[in-house]
Formats: structure tokens, sequence, C-alpha cells
């Protein structure tokens, strides 16, 4: 039986985002605390690396993710992250960026958030970064108005991206991509745009149909946690299939904590997420 590669992990920094927000964790403590919980990269929230004076409120950004006002930080900021990501020893991974979606009614408003996706892929060269998630925005319903929006500035995206070595991610988030056939039909109208698999963000009643036709297209992966039981599970649905799905597509990306504790204790459900995927990521 030939041996299984190593597991790639990372924290989704969103995973300390009240943490951080009550000023108990900063940056640095956030990229340590990921090594010291044996991931493999760093994985921020962008609303992380924006500059102090211009940080959005991490609560209300983490629960707005179409909100277009966070910042996009300067050259100078971007080398005091890099540096603190290099005294980690880690690399940096992907940058889930939020606000910089494709698709808006108001032409000046898309303007302006394809000029801040420009800019973070520019920011995740800089920092060496694997790739940027960039939503795709919009209704749930992937009309023609939508695909003229999103697939020409996509196909934008991951040329711009593709020449500084970045990958483009499109996620199951918000808006369109909460349907698996939306994913589908964006992956396959963009060649170059990379997939990331959240195992929660899918529209009610869709998520089994999720992850049954999409685990197969990941690139990353963002395990969604609320709550664990007594043996380490989460208990509040179950992950075993979507796992399976992803075994079965013999996934060899990187396993994504992305813990939302309703305890509240952000570094604990990092380590349990941590150790759920250990249990179950790859075939004994």
């Amino acid at each position: 039986m030939p041996r299984q590669a190593p597991l790639r992990l990372g924290i989704c920094s969103f995973a300390f985002h009240r943490v951080v927000a009550s000023g108990a964790m900063d940056v640095a403590g956030m990229f340590a605390t990921c090594r010291e919980l044996g991931c493999t990269q760093l994985d921020p929230w962008n609303a992380h690396l924006c500059e102090p004076a211009g940080a959005p409120d991490g609560l209300h950004a983490g629960s707005h993710p179409e909100d277009a006002r966070l910042q996009v930080p300067g050259w100078e900021h971007v080398e005091h992250i890099r540096s603190l990501g290099a005294a980690t020893g880690l690399p940096f991974g992907c940058i889930a960026v939020d606000g910089a979606h494709l698709f808006e009614a108001d032409p000046a408003v898309r303007e302006l958030n394809f000029a801040r996706a420009c800019r973070w892929i520019e920011i995740a060269g800089r920092l060496g970064a694997q790739s940027v998630r960039i939503d795709a925005g919009g209704p749930e319903l992937l009309d023609a108005q939508s695909l003229a929006v999103i697939v020409p500035g996509y196909r934008e995206l991951v040329a711009r991206a593709r020449a500084l070595g970045v990958a483009v991610l499109v996620e199951n988030h918000w808006g369109p991509t909460v349907v698996p056939e939306n994913v589908l039909t964006l992956l396959g109208a963009v060649p170059g745009l990379g997939y990331l698999f959240d195992t929660h963000n899918w529209k009610e009643g869709l998520q089994a149909e999720g992850w049954r036709r999409c685990a197969a297209r990941a690139a990353l992966v963002h395990v969604k946690t609320f709550a664990f039981d007594r043996a380490g599970e989460e208990s509040s649905i179950d992950l075993r299939p979507a796992f399976a799905a992803l075994r079965a597509a013999a996934f060899q990306g990187t396993w994504c904590v992305e813990s939302v504790p309703r305890d509240g204790d952000e570094v604990g459900a990092a380590r349990q997420t941590i150790a759920l995927i250990r249990r179950h990521a790859q075939v004994a």
C-alpha cells in the first residue's frame, strides 16, 4: 500500500475573528497559534491584514462577507505582514478575500470591487501566497445578466493572478455559489479557476448534493465546525459523508479549519477541528 503524504493543514483566520476583535490576539499571535497547532501554512482572512487605522469591525465584517468597506493595506503594512509570516517559518496559503466580489448591479461599485480584487492578487503575490478566494457575488439565481459579469471578471482575474504565480479560487460561500450546479457552471466556464470546498455553505437541502458533486473539484477545503461531542466529533452535523467524498476524490490539497464555535472558545475549537481532520481525512 503506498505511503500517504503528510497532511497539509491550515486555519482560515476567520476562525479567530472574535478573539482578534476582542484585542486578546493580534496578527503575530494568530500566526504563532497556527504554527503551534500544527499548521503547514498560513491562511489569513483579509480583514486581519488591514492596517490598524483602517481595520474593520471584525464582528460585523465576519457576518457580512458582501460588505465592500474592507480596506486594502499599503505596501509597507504588507511587508510587515510578510515579515510576521516569515517569523513563523510557514508559507502563506490562501487569502480569503471579502469585499471584492465580482457582481454588483451598480457598475461603479462593481468597478471598485474589481480594483480591490486585483490589488489583493498583487498582495498575494508579494506575500508569496498560493491563492486568493474571490467571491462571485450576485443573486442566488445565476442568470444571464450575472454570468455576463462574473465569468469575464473571473477570466481576467485568473490571468492576472497566473502571471504572479497565484491561483484564484471560488468558494461555495454566498449568493449563487450556495447552489452546487452554479459552482460547477462557473468552474466549467472559467479555465484555470480553482475551487474552495466549504463543508457548510450550501443552500438548505443541498448540502449532501454539494458534497457529492463538488468534492472532486476541490483545490482547498474549509472544514466548518460549531460544536463537539465527548468523542470529539462535530455534534451539530455529521461530517463523515463530506470526508468520505473528499477521500474518494483522492483530495491532496490543504485541509483548512474554519471553526465557528458556539461556546466562543476559538482556539480550542481550532484544535478540536484539526484533531477531527486528522481522524477522518485519510484512509487508515
